[in-house]
């Protein structure tokens, strides 16, 4: 809701409490927007704990008590895209020039972005190692030719330490800026307005997914009807008296803070410490609850009390253990301290959980708590698993964090600011399940390289954004000190803290086995290749595969469809990095015209492409697979060469036969011994350790 125009309002109706005193400033305060008007709101929670919350935050609201501010810190995603922005229309280019002279080259000196940058507050700490790995990814020097499919965004010429935009990148900052990750909302227009589009909304595109062509929703006030579904957008006429389902929409909603939760749980001692009496007349009183309100509110407490004997606040937390409708056990912890000290702890007990005893738990966490599910025991679940040592709690976490969906989503956002995965190009946007598809098979590859960029985005982001650590590091520390007391309550029933709980758990889980849910893991399968043979014969599997089909597959995976041709010098210097070694007869079998070799020369004079001697033949490669090959076959490389290309490279021989079984047909050891004249043990090696690792 920040900086739109809603023109006049009298009144703002908030659903729930919101999430913090800052949201229900911003929130309400959109109403009464004229000189010595006062804002006026009305908030309305959604079940009876949400009362406790809108008692609180109405308190903090009227006192100003606004949590702490945080600025990111040395975001990668962000920097990625700043630099291409920057690169791409540098400041020489911005500066008017004096009549008479040519026009400024976009280019930009290597130290002097790094100097720019670090006058940014969220990169005044940014190491040169974490810019320059950024350069490297940005300027399509990867750890491994695994990364092939990405495309380069800038040229780094490490002799003169200038950057310079590559084709295309202009427009591809302008398309994709901004940090807002794309939720696959699908625009709905009116059918037939096809040159002058008119908007009608929005939809998810879960709901997009789950819906048929001739069925009708509801949309604003009106019902529409579902005319036609593009690959981004939905078609709809009016269906004006139909009824229509409802549509729904996915968000992510922000995390309670610690100052805000332990508010809550102040408030919470304060009124169980009072006559109830007095804390109905102080609910209505200091905390603009209607009588009704407060009656419920003091009421809700006292069942808590009944059914745990001690109610969580700021200084109890309360763990209930109760067996479901199946006999298993839920583990419910209470505590007001809100979801972004709950993730991480519920994730690193359910980690130390499936490490002691190999349980298969689930867990979900809200600010109101966290529920872990135990499969059937005799014996109710030890509490032990649960309480952390601080010392060790970040260690847990960070193990635990990589295998989650969180992660996964986290890491696809993150490549899609830093423009390795860009969410629109000048034909349109990219399909959210593509975006999906294509980022988990990038982070497949990039999870076998710590030191990939984005991947420390990604657990930046979580570790430090998405979870509150040093508040769940604080608070485990203030559990180890006494300061907090631990209780634990075995119930017959869920408490009304606890019912509220697994309420959230229920709508969580229910249709956890059929709904499309983001950045799910694909579950390898092995199979017994030799059982499998019996079951469907002694039919040998090649004998299945169409020759034509091998073909067609091959000549898209060899570049040489006219739609892959390069048309560029960056499209030459692309087409190396993907394919490996080629000859010119090789090459110009891939360009779009003859008249696009002539760039070769350039790109030979500024190393972007050498030329080496492999198997008799002269062929030509990235600069940025020198040392690969270097390491890999017995050759000399030209001089000239940086000294970042240089660096050892870890299996380099299995590098080369892995970009080749990526990039061709079904071949045999000869075929590799043939084209890189590598030894034939280490040809026949290489395909072998390959299948082996999947």
């Amino acid at each position: 809701e920040l900086g739109i125009d809603m023109g006049a309002i009298d009144l703002v109706i908030q659903i729930e409490a919101p999430p913090s005193v800052a949201s229900g400033m911003q929130r309400i305060g959109r109403a009464g927007h004229h000189v010595g008007m006062p804002s006026d709101g009305i908030i309305f929670p959604k079940y009876r704990a949400d009362l406790v919350a809108c008692a609180a935050v109405t308190r903090a609201m009227h006192e100003g008590l606004v949590e702490a501010t945080r600025y990111l810190r040395n975001p990668l995603d962000v920097l990625a895209q700043q630099i291409v922005a920057i690169v791409a229309h540098p400041p020489a280019v911005v500066k008017p020039r004096k009549k008479g002279r040519p026009p400024a080259e976009s280019e930009i000196k290597v130290d002097d972005l790094f100097a720019l940058i670090r006058r940014a507050a969220p990169f005044a700490s940014l190491t040169r190692t974490s810019f320059e790995g950024v350069l490297d990814l940005l300027s399509g020097r990867y750890p491994s030719d695994e990364f092939s499919e990405l495309r380069p965004r800038i040229t780094w010429d490490r002799n003169r330490s200038v950057l310079t935009p590559r084709e295309g990148a202009k427009s591809l900052a302008i398309l994709n800026a901004g940090t807002i990750p794309d939720r696959g909302l699908y625009g709905v227009f009116l059918v037939g307005t096809e040159k002058k589009p008119v908007r009608v909304g929005e939809l998810d595109e879960e709901m997009v997914f789950e819906s048929r062509t001739g069925e009708t929703f509801l949309l604003g006030a009106s019902t529409w009807r579902i005319d036609e579904i593009l690959q981004d957008r939905v078609l709809v006429s009016p269906a004006p008296g139909e009824p229509g389902k409802m549509p729904f929409w996915h968000g992510d909603s922000a995390g309670r803070p610690l100052e805000f939760g332990r508010r809550i749980g102040a408030l919470l001692r304060e009124l169980r410490e009072m006559p109830r009496n007095a804390a109905i007349s102080r609910l209505v009183r200091e905390h603009d609850l209607d009588a009704q309100a407060a009656e419920n509110l003091s009421r809700f407490l006292a069942d808590q009390e009944i059914a745990t004997v001690t109610v969580p606040d700021d200084r109890n937390i309360v763990i209930e253990r109760i067996r479901d409708e199946l006999g298993d056990w839920r583990v419910c912890v209470l505590t007001p301290f809100g979801s972004s000290v709950h993730a991480p702890w519920a994730m690193a007990a359910a980690g130390r959980v499936r490490a002691a005893g190999g349980l298969d738990v689930t867990v979900m966490w809200a600010d109101d708590g966290f529920v872990l599910r135990f499969p059937d025991t005799d014996v109710p679940p030890d509490t032990a698993w649960l309480l952390l040592d601080a010392a060790e709690a970040a260690e847990v976490v960070l193990r635990q964090l990589g295998s989650t969906a969180l992660f996964a989503a986290k890491f696809r956002e993150a490549a899609g600011r830093a423009l390795l995965l860009p969410r629109r190009r000048a034909k349109g946007r990219a399909p959210l399940w593509h975006q999906r598809k294509r980022a988990y098979d990038l982070l497949s590859v990039a999870s076998r390289y710590p030191a990939f960029p984005m991947l420390l985005e990604a657990y930046r982001e979580c570790m430090r954004d998405v979870f509150d650590m040093p508040a769940f590091l604080e608070v485990l520390r203030s559990i180890q000190k006494r300061q907090v007391q631990v209780h634990i309550a075995d119930t017959r029933t869920p408490s009304p803290f606890a019912a509220s709980l697994l309420f959230s758990y229920v709508a969580n889980y229910i249709y956890d086995g059929d709904a499309p849910l983001a950045e799910r893991r694909a579950q390898a399968l092995s199979i017994d290749q030799d059982q499998l043979r019996e079951l469907m014969g002694d039919i040998d599997l090649r004998e299945l595969l169409d020759a034509d089909a091998i073909a067609e597959v091959e000549k898209h995976a060899q570049l040489l469809e006219d739609s892959q041709h390069a048309r560029s010098a960056d499209g030459i210097h692309d087409l190396l990095l993907r394919l490996g070694d080629l000859s010119r007869r090789e090459l110009t079998r891939r360009l779009a015209s003859p008249d696009v070799l002539k760039s070769l020369d350039s790109l030979l004079r500024a190393r972007r492409v050498v030329e080496i001697k492999i198997a008799g033949e002269r062929r030509l490669i990235a600069v940025e697979d020198a040392a690969r090959y270097r390491d890999a076959l017995p050759i000399a490389l030209p001089p000239g060469i940086a000294r970042a290309f240089l660096t050892p490279v870890k299996e380099p021989a299995l590098e080369l036969v892995r970009r080749f079984a990526r990039t061709h047909g079904p071949f045999t050891v000869p075929d590799v011994t043939r084209r890189f004249g590598l030894d034939p043990k280490t040809a026949a090696g290489a395909p072998h350790r390959l299948t082996l690792a999947g």
